[in-house]
């Protein structure tokens, strides 16, 4: 009797799947184990990959390192790490990481043992020749600038006579000259036997960064002259 407009009023809270067939009936319970397994799986896939790439540097481009002993004091210390860049090993000449240059600090196997390593700075290159007199390196008969060195590691350098390059071989030696086994001592250093040359200190903290590289002036040449080449030329 007094209700009379009741039937035009629309009632509200009420929804259904029925209601309209575009609404999505979400189970969140199975939505979130869905998802934790879905986002699980594509973490293991990222960690796959990150682990692959870093097997990949391993094994052709990057390799790190530990130094021991003094020889190469004060540019490197004893216990430091290094990273050695291993393109060395494909001979890239359009990029000066492809190819080894007088100045770089390089890692390989000793000749005499192969079992060891040793980490020595290339100071000849195939084709010229190197001499040491009264505490100076000449190469082909001028004296080399190295200002990388320390006067308290360089106090007895003896003297060693003119020693030719050969093909494919290198000239090293330490940056500390009066407590260095190297190419004064037991000769050169075949280029197969040189894996990489380091150019990255990690390890210690106070001295992370790129490794100084030797700078010889415009008179001495960085990379090995080919001699065919230098022939032609004098012709």
């Amino acid at each position: 009797m007094f209700d009379l407009g009741r039937k035009n009023k629309t009632e509200f809270g009420f929804i259904a799947a029925t209601d309209d067939r575009d609404i999505a009936v979400t189970h969140l319970a199975r939505e979130s184990r869905q998802g934790l397994l879905t986002e699980g799986l594509r973490l293991l896939r990222d960690i796959f990959l990150i682990i692959v790439v870093f097997i990949l540097l391993g094994v052709f481009f990057i390799q790190p390192v530990v130094v021991e002993g003094t020889s190469m004091l004060p540019q490197l210390q004893d216990g430091e790490r290094l990273l050695v860049n291993k393109l060395v090993y494909y001979k890239l000449q359009s990029v000066s990481w492809g190819h080894i240059e007088r100045g770089d600090i390089v890692v390989f196997w000793f000749p005499n043992d192969p079992d060891k390593s040793y980490v020595k700075r290339v100071i000849g290159l195939p084709g010229e020749t190197v001499e040491l007199r009264n505490g100076k390196v000449y190469v082909d008969g001028r004296e080399l600038t190295e200002n990388y060195l320390d006067s308290d590691y360089n106090t007895t350098t003896p003297n060693a006579p003119a020693k030719l390059v050969e093909d494919h071989h290198f000239y090293v030696m330490g940056d500390n000259r009066d407590n260095s086994s190297d190419s004064r001592y037991w000769g050169l250093v075949p280029e197969k036997y040189i894996y990489g040359k380091a150019f990255f200190r990690y390890w210690r903290p106070s001295k992370v960064g790129f490794l100084e590289h030797g700078e010889y002036g415009p008179d001495i040449p960085v990379k090995p002259v080919d001699r065919r080449t230098r022939l032609n030329g004098e012709r």
